[in-house]
């Protein structure tokens, strides 16, 4: 059963002498305990605002968001609550904490807002468990620092635990190594993946590298311009992506057993991906709302009933793509689905 579940959440933002823009649209999943999904898509497709609306920061258009099935309190002690058992970790480990005060007020600050009867003892002996589960140690000496003495990596590492401090039962992970060099980045989600076995977290793992989602999640979900485009197991959707897009995404990760010609044919295809994305994104998403598959004007496969909604079609078992190539109609007017790849 999910612990949290949202429900057809739409999210729009306001735009100065123009229509609203709607940056999320229609999206629902849920997050069970001690499984992650990850959520996949350029910058710009919505990634980051699923992430901020499940977290109560925005505030969302139209759409439910339930918690153990239930309506989530967005008010007083009703939102109090829903924060302590859902906790984000930012993508920016350098702007998600306060220069001003050390480690220790960090993960002391959240501790007591949630668990006031902590005296100072037990919450010294606390915030050095929590410092200690993400790998900081000494723990002592690690709580008297100030960000600016850490690493990135350390940085994240603190903010990791900060969102654990309230003991939460879902953690949002938006792009958390995405800042990082390139040499943590594995051991910061070895860490994430760790916690969740350990405490049975439902993990939401937000990123635009497939190798990691892959790697690290159970399920996929891929957006694009605010739509969730395909969906399923990850080893489906990752090595069999059924949507187009999902393949673009798939052509362009990095291979390093990859021959010249496979190299080439993927720099032609992200070139091409390019020159098809005319106008700024908001003239896009615009253009897109409401009238037809959103990715036809970057599709290599598009056809004339692209121009129409496309279904929600089942391409394999769990593994579902909106995308009129796998639907039975499309194929009755315009030949043969073609063969996935």
């Amino acid at each position: 059963m999910s612990v949290l579940e949202l429900r057809d959440l739409c999210v729009d933002f306001g735009q100065r002498g123009g229509p609203p823009l709607r940056a999320v649209d229609h999206v629902s999943f849920g997050l069970e305990p001690g499984r992650t999904l990850a959520l996949v898509g350029e910058s710009g497709s919505g990634k980051s605002t699923v992430v901020r609306t499940a977290g109560q920061l925005i505030r969302p258009t139209a759409g439910e968001i339930l918690l153990d099935g239930n309506p989530a309190g967005r008010h007083g002690r009703e939102l109090r609550a829903y924060r302590r058992r859902v906790q984000l970790v930012f993508q920016d480990p350098f702007a998600s904490l306060n220069p001003m005060h050390t480690v220790h007020h960090h993960l002391a600050r959240p501790t007591l807002r949630l668990h006031p009867g902590h005296g100072r003892a037990r919450l010294d002996e606390y915030v050095h468990e929590l410092l200690r589960s993400v790998n900081l140690t000494p723990p002592e000496e690690t709580a008297r620092k100030y960000p600016h003495e850490l690493s990135g990596g350390q940085r994240q590492r603190v903010a990791i635990a900060r969102a654990l401090a309230a003991g939460p039962d879902v953690l949002l992970a938006d792009e958390p190594v995405s800042m990082l060099d390139v040499s943590i980045r594995l051991e910061i989600l070895h860490l994430i993946d760790r916690l969740r076995q350990e405490r049975s977290l439902a993990l939401l793992y937000v990123t635009h590298d497939l190798a990691t989602a892959r790697h690290f999640s159970a399920e996929v979900m891929v957006m694009y311009q605010g739509e969730i485009v395909e969906r399923g197991p990850s080893d489906e959707v990752i090595l069999r992506p059924a949507h187009p897009y999902t393949q673009l995404l798939a052509s362009a990760a990095p291979d390093p057993a990859a021959s010249r010609q496979k190299l080439a044919e993927a720099r032609a295809a992200r070139q091409q991906a390019r020159a098809g994305r005319t106008g700024t994104d908001s003239e896009r998403h615009q253009a897109a709302a409401g009238a037809g598959c959103r990715f036809r004007g970057r599709c290599p496969q598009a056809m004339d009933i692209c121009a129409t909604r496309p279904p929600d079609a089942v391409v394999g078992p769990g593994h579902r793509a909106l995308c009129w190539l796998h639907s039975a109609e499309a194929a009755g007017a315009n030949g043969a689905v073609p063969e996935r790849g």
